[in-house]
């Protein structure tokens, strides 16, 4: 009842290269990058032991024990992690256990949290249970401060002519 019309197709023309404008390099520079994709976290599960110091710029998820210095992006403590030593990151998040001290712009202690020593932070919050036993001290950014103003030129003395 019903048919297909079946048309063979149109040869393709084929032009020379030369003809066709080359886009100027900067025209390439100027496309936007594709976002970078997020590291995934590291994750050291409960009985293992470090000795020694971490350091890294992306995000670590800790249960087991750390004896020694912590320095990455952002810090995820487990109800069974433990650091016995300092802890430096942009982010902390703590359900164990820590002996030392903490500096991070934004520290969270959960109800399971226990902190004996400083935490110096941007913002801190704690959640009821939490056990903290040391110095909050918060740090802010300093203000940008205004280029100064240049100095005026010193004035020249020229004799007068006489």
């Amino acid at each position: 009842m019903f048919q297909k019309k079946k048309d063979a197709p149109a040869p393709l023309a084929l032009e020379p290269l030369a003809a066709a404008p080359t886009p100027a390099p900067l025209a390439q520079a100027a496309a936007p990058a594709p976002p970078p994709r997020p590291k995934p976290a590291s994750l050291i599960a409960q009985g293992l032991t470090i000795r020694g110091d971490v350091s890294g710029d992306g995000e670590l998820h800790l249960d087991c024990l750390v004896i020694g210095d912590i320095k990455v992006g952002k810090l995820v403590l487990g109800p069974n992690g433990r650091v016995e030593g300092s802890i430096a990151a942009q982010a902390v998040e703590i359900h164990g256990k820590v002996i030392g001290a903490v500096a991070a712009r934004q520290v969270r202690l959960y109800g399971t949290a226990k902190v004996e020593g400083d935490i110096a932070h941007e913002q801190l919050a704690m959640e009821s249970g939490a056990d903290f036993q040391g110095r909050s001290v918060k740090f802010t950014r300093p203000a940008p401060q205004p280029a100064p103003a240049p100095a005026p030129a010193p004035a020249t003395y020229a004799p007068a002519a006489g």
